[in-house]
């Protein structure tokens, strides 16, 4: 599951954690991810988190280095009983998180090329799981670039989109990731600009939603079974300005291990390799949860 949290609101504010801290817990524990991405926390936040989910793991830093609590983090929770930390190389499955830039195209780019340079180095037998806040559609040179679709300084990237390529697909109405705690109910003018943004895309499979928290992946051995975009609310009240992302993949039964990575808008810094034991007699379903704060 990616989920991107949205930083605090003042404590006067409709939206402020205090008000929503609970009901994110509530829809991490309904989908009980394996791998939760966030996106935008603050330590606070994921204190909280931690505190609300006793049967997680955390990693991740801040935009401003590990020893900083103040600001932005890029942070994956994993479930520590399913998941479990071994050495290099006992791997076979990466999951790298990201946030980008939300307002330089630029930056988008380089965040993008940077860390596809990253997932390029790896084996090509190695899956590799992409998600978080890319703050742009995949139609932009970014979204274009990771797909296989533009080049980059010279080099395409390989990764496939979950949505439009599982076997189930839920909330496909909600074509766009970002409400502004508004769920559905978007004023006259932002509907008319969602209109009109949707209409200068190319309406087909590929490209008929305007998400910007997305899960890529890479590799034959992950099979995306499930997405859903995740519209949990309490009487209309939000747990965060975005829509989480939720996705299952079967691994074969042949896959033994899972590694979990960690990615800070786009720049790979550190990396937390996990061990998922699976039973040769059965295929395995993860669910991941992708989410902004």
């Amino acid at each position: 599951m990616t989920f991107n949290l949205h930083e605090d609101q003042p404590e006067d504010s409709p939206n402020s954690w205090e008000k929503r801290r609970d009901l994110c817990i509530s829809v991490i524990t309904s989908y009980s991810p394996m791998i939760l991405c966030t996106q935008q926390g603050v330590k606070s936040q994921l204190d909280y988190l931690q505190q609300g989910l006793p049967g997680y793991d955390q990693f991740g830093v801040s935009r401003k280095g590990p020893q900083d609590t103040s600001d932005e983090h890029c942070t994956i929770f994993y479930d520590k009983e399913k998941l479990k930390g071994v050495e290099p190389p006992g791997f076979s499955f990466q999951v790298v998180n990201t946030n980008m830039d939300e307002f330089s195209p630029r930056a988008r780019r380089r965040s993008a090329l940077l860390t596809w340079q990253h997932i390029a180095s790896l084996p090509p037998s190695l899956p590799v799981v992409y998600c978080g806040g890319f703050n742009t559609q995949k139609e932009s040179t970014t979204g274009r670039f990771l797909l296989g679709r533009s080049r980059e300084h010279g080099v395409v990237g390989d990764m496939r989109d979950v949505w439009p390529n599982a076997r189930v697909r839920k909330n496909v109405s909600l074509i766009r990731t970002y409400h502004g705690f508004k769920g559905d109910k978007q004023g006259a003018l932002e509907f008319l600009k969602l209109i009109f943004r949707a209409l200068c895309l190319c309406w087909d499979r590929q490209t008929q939603d305007l998400h910007i928290d997305w899960i890529l992946f890479r590799g034959r051995s992950l099979i995306p079974v499930l997405c859903e975009v995740v519209s949990d609310n309490m009487d209309g009240y939000y747990p965060s300005s975005h829509y989480p992302i939720f996705a299952e993949f079967l691994l074969p039964r042949t896959l033994r291990h899972v590694a979990l990575s960690y990615g800070n808008m786009g720049c790979l810094s550190h990396h937390l390799w996990l061990c998922l034991p699976v039973s040769s007699a059965v295929d395995m379903v993860i669910p991941i949860l992708m989410a902004r704060r």
